[in-house]
């Protein structure tokens, strides 16, 4: 299953950089000013296998194990796959058009891609929820994303570290981007449904 692979690898490759090869990390961030210069072409795809730290792992692994499992389960492995790699590229496009007059602009995590996932499932799943403990109550996807997307918000305005909450934005577009294009009907079903 292609949502399982990819939660492995990227869990697999980011504690390898957290813990025994920091190296690693390096050399996968994405940087948007040397992305030509330097010929780092691998690292706007390498950048979504390594984290932060583990708050940064566990938050997006979290996310991603909530919405891909039944994602891909309704669209299939193929495009599950394409909507990961969509959501990634799309993302680190935002970031190289936003910082690549930057030297010193560095950013990783899998997040852009997360979010597509996110918002793709809650097309197809718009009553679905989640529970994160210690609340005991269900949180509706839709209120999970939008608080998502304002947390993101918010830190984009305080920047710490190398998480690029910018990309969460292009990442939501994304994906929704994706649904609308390869699945038209289900996109304006949903549409409707918020609308009404």
């Amino acid at each position: 299953m292609a949502a399982a692979a990819i939660l492995l690898l990227t869990v697999s490759v980011s504690l390898i950089g957290l813990t025994v090869a920091p190296r690693l990390i390096g050399w996968n961030l994405f940087r948007p000013y040397w992305l030509l210069p330097r010929r780092e072409y691998w690292t706007p795809i390498g950048c979504g296998f390594v984290h932060a730290d583990l708050l940064h792992l566990l938050f997006n692994s979290m996310t991603f194990w909530f919405f891909a499992f039944g994602l891909q389960r309704m669209i299939g492995s193929l495009r599950f796959t394409a909507l990961y790699l969509v959501g990634l590229l799309a993302s680190a496009a935002g970031t190289w058009l936003r910082h690549r007059r930057e030297p010193e602009y560095a950013t990783l995590g899998a997040s852009g891609a997360v979010l597509a996932v996110l918002f793709a499932s809650i097309v197809y799943f718009p009553r679905q929820s989640i529970v994160i403990l210690p609340l005991p109550v269900p949180i509706p996807a839709p209120w999970f994303a939008l608080a998502y997307l304002g947390f993101s918000f918010f830190a984009a305005h305080r920047p710490r570290g190398r998480i690029n909450h910018d990309a969460h934005f292009v990442g939501a577009l994304a994906g929704l981007a994706f649904v609308a294009l390869t699945d038209p009907s289900v996109f304006a079903r949903a549409l409707r449904a918020v609308l009404h």
